[in-house]
């Protein structure tokens, strides 16, 4: 939920206000990971490399305890990022801190929070400290399940804890580690790497983590398990800029100037460099004297007899980002939501591109999913097909499960993920399960995925970012394509999902003659998707004038049934997430079970009754809400307002009529525009919603 960035410059000067605004600039581009409050580390002065602080003991043998570099600047502020950037520059001004001071060589860590353990305050912003002179700094995205044993353990050990969160028993740990390896002596020098790992060794949850240490000064440590991070490289020197390829770490050469990042999520990384290395669980990155090494973590090796354990190093290659800087501003549009609404055109496009074939006179119309192709006569056997997903994932699942059970006569569930765990449900060998999850990060998803995988499942990922947990764990999968998406509430990436599964449902039911006719119309539909949806967002401005409306309502029902329930789900989702209007979603067969008792005159309920096999049921359903004096708006396909609204007796929206499985995608556009114009209208933050975050990486 967290987001964590360092920046570490080598033989390339830069001044203290570059490095302070690379770092901002690194924290917006995280900011929807977390907002509630910040904190930056940064070198009071120029420090030597590490290796020229070791000092002879007296017989022969280094040590490292005798030097500690100039004390670390640390900042921390409770609010957004813009918060903690005034309150820097506030303190530079007041302590006279020279903001042009140049530095050749500098380490710099960040990190924006979203609160798990404590409240928003500055002491329990990050980067948390290991003691008062801050020999040890950790930025950190995760929780760790054990901290309580850990914190009881070291305060046995004297240590005295300020803040009220998980993460600062890492530093004080790390610290411990270093007391107690040198406090041995021996001709062992004690590494930083050999100190990040020995802690690794008694943390237990989720965490992505980078260390900064005055006892290793202009050194960055990252590790990581089950947190996403990458490093990025900018390699400056001339003759490397100049169109050579980057695949192997020998290029990294001591020496050469050069630039390295690491950050939660690439979104930060695009502007300064398209070559990453996606960190792996159990790897340990150290950056040293301008060379990257990466050692494997292995938590069943213990301490040898020389002291600490040091896992052999491993070789991996650098990929290259898929993503442009355009993809992350806002260009023309006042918000990131408001963004993404309006990039849908083009997000399908893109997620559909080299996935249809219209076929020809000799050739029928098909599906090629490369991802899945090789696993489509194992699914086609399955027992059942289970979509296992959370929050607007899980919606966009439910949206397309009556499509595949009608393409492929197979059985689908739905499971939400953190219950599927909770309750231990039945995965059986036969079973194919879907994991579906923006992010490829979902805490709750990631554990029901280890549990499949573990029943022997077939598991199929479906996500949007490339190289994700989900991605890499899963045994086949489809990325939707639809883009970065910023916004913390998911809109240009659930129509993508919901175009991904059609296509899922397309390409298992392929082999089924009797539906070849409906397949068909499903694919021209496909095609045909994009224009619909520019089609719709022209109701932009109508959806304005429905949220001034209802800007002073308390509530919201939005009720739909068939292919629409997810489609209610989610557009009531959608508007209590972010405009912090109460919203339910209802399916419309349960009404008479309880929710007609909420209605009368003044509670406004959205019936969506768009034209497909529930149609006639949903009339019923405005007939029955009239005849309580429901205050009804009304979503049906263009050319059905007299049947659905007779004399004008509620209000209207009117959407294209499209294949009625593609029909949640149309559908729920109007709710989503809706939903960002109540929350503009009421003043609030539309791409930053109180309390909550882009990316769930805790449980």
């Amino acid at each position: 939920m967290c987001g964590i960035f360092a920046y570490l410059n080598f033989n390339v000067n830069r001044e203290r206000r570059y490095i302070l605004e690379v770092l901002f600039n690194g924290l917006r581009r995280l900011e929807y990971r977390g907002y509630d409050s910040s904190g930056i580390s940064i070198d009071s002065s120029s420090s030597s490399s590490s290796s020229d602080n070791l000092h002879s003991n007296g017989n022969g043998s280094i040590n490292n305890t005798t030097y500690l570099s100039p004390q670390f600047l640390v900042f921390r502020k409770e609010g957004n990022i813009e918060s903690l950037v005034n309150h820097v520059y506030q303190e530079a001004a007041a302590t006279e801190l020279d903001l042009e001071k140049s530095f050749s060589v500098h380490a710099g860590i960040a990190h924006t929070r979203w609160a798990t353990h404590g409240e928003p305050a500055p002491r329990n912003s990050h980067p948390q400290t290991s003691d008062p002179e801050n020999e040890f700094l950790v930025v950190h995205n995760g929780v760790i399940t054990n901290y309580q044993v850990l914190k009881e353990t070291l305060v046995r050990h004297g240590f005295t804890f300020e803040s009220d969160t998980d993460t600062e028993v890492i530093p004080k740990l790390a610290k411990y580690v270093f007391d107690e390896a040198n406090e041995k002596g021996g001709d062992v020098t004690v590494s930083f790497s050999d100190v990040v790992l020995e802690v690794m060794r008694h943390l237990d949850g989720a965490y992505a983590l980078i260390f900064k240490s005055r006892h290793y000064p202009n050194e960055l440590i990252a590790c990581k398990h089950g947190g996403p991070l990458l490093l990025g490289v900018k390699e400056l020197n001339e003759d490397v800029g100049a169109g050579e390829s980057f695949t192997d770490f020998k290029i990294l050469k001591n020496g050469q100037p050069k630039e390295l990042f690491i950050s939660s999520d690439p979104n930060a990384l695009v502007e300064h460099t398209k070559k990453v290395l996606v960190i792996e669980d159990g790897e340990v990155v150290h950056i040293k004297d301008g060379g990257v090494t990466i050692l494997k973590f292995e938590n069943n090796k213990g301490k040898t007899k020389g002291g600490l354990c040091r896992p052999a190093s491993v070789q991996r290659a650098l990929s290259t980002l898929d993503m442009e800087v355009e993809q992350i501003t806002k260009g023309k549009y006042e918000h990131y939501m408001q963004k993404e609404i309006h990039e849908q055109p083009e997000s399908l496009i893109t997620t559909m591109r080299g996935r249809l074939i219209r076929g020809g006179f000799s050739k029928a119309k098909s599906v090629l999913l490369g991802g899945i192709v090789d696993h489509l006569k194992t699914i086609r056997r399955s027992r059942r097909i289970v979509f296992i997903g959370c929050g607007t994932s899980y919606n966009a699942a439910l949206a397309t499960r009556p499509i595949l059970e009608e393409l492929s006569d197979i059985p689908v569930t739905m499971e939400i993920a953190s219950d599927l765990v909770d309750r231990q449900g039945p995965i059986y060998r036969e079973d194919t399960a879907v994991f579906v999850s923006q992010s490829g990060e979902t805490a709750d998803t990631l554990q029901a995925l280890e549990y499949a995988l573990e029943n022997g499942a077939l598991c199929v990922g479906i996500t949007n970012t490339v190289g994700s947990a989900i991605a890499r764990n899963t045994h086949c999968g489809v990325h939707i394509n639809a883009g970065a998406e910023i916004g913390v509430a998911s809109t240009k990436a659930y129509t993508s999902q919901i175009a991904v599964m059609a296509m899922l449902a397309l390409a298992i039911g392929e082999d089924t003659i009797s539906n070849q006719a409906k397949r068909e119309a499903i694919i021209d539909g496909l095609f045909e998707l994009p224009n619909r949806v520019r089609e719709v967002l022209q109701l932009d401005q109508e959806m304005k004038d429905l949220a001034r409306d209802l800007i002073n309502e308390q509530s919201l029902l939005i009720f739909g049934r068939g292919y629409n329930y997810a489609t209610a789900l989610e557009g009531a989702l959608k508007v209590k997430e972010v405009s912090l209007m109460h919203s339910e979603g209802i399916l419309a067969g349960e009404m008479k079970h309880g929710p007609l008792a909420l209605v009368d005159e003044n509670l406004p309920i959205v019936v969506i009754a768009t034209r497909d096999s529930c149609y006639s049921k949903q009339q019923s359903v405005i007939q029955q809400l009239r005849a309580r004096k429901g205050r009804l708006i009304v979503m049906c396909s263009k050319g059905d307002v007299a049947s659905v609204c007779p004399n004008g007796s509620c209000r209207v929206i009117e959407v294209p009529l499209v294949e009625d499985c593609l029909q949640p995608v149309i559908n729920v556009i109007p709710l989503q525009l809706l939903a960002y114009h109540l929350t503009v209208l009421r003043g609030f933050n539309v791409d930053q919603p109180r309390n909550l975050a882009k990316s769930v990486t805790t449980q």
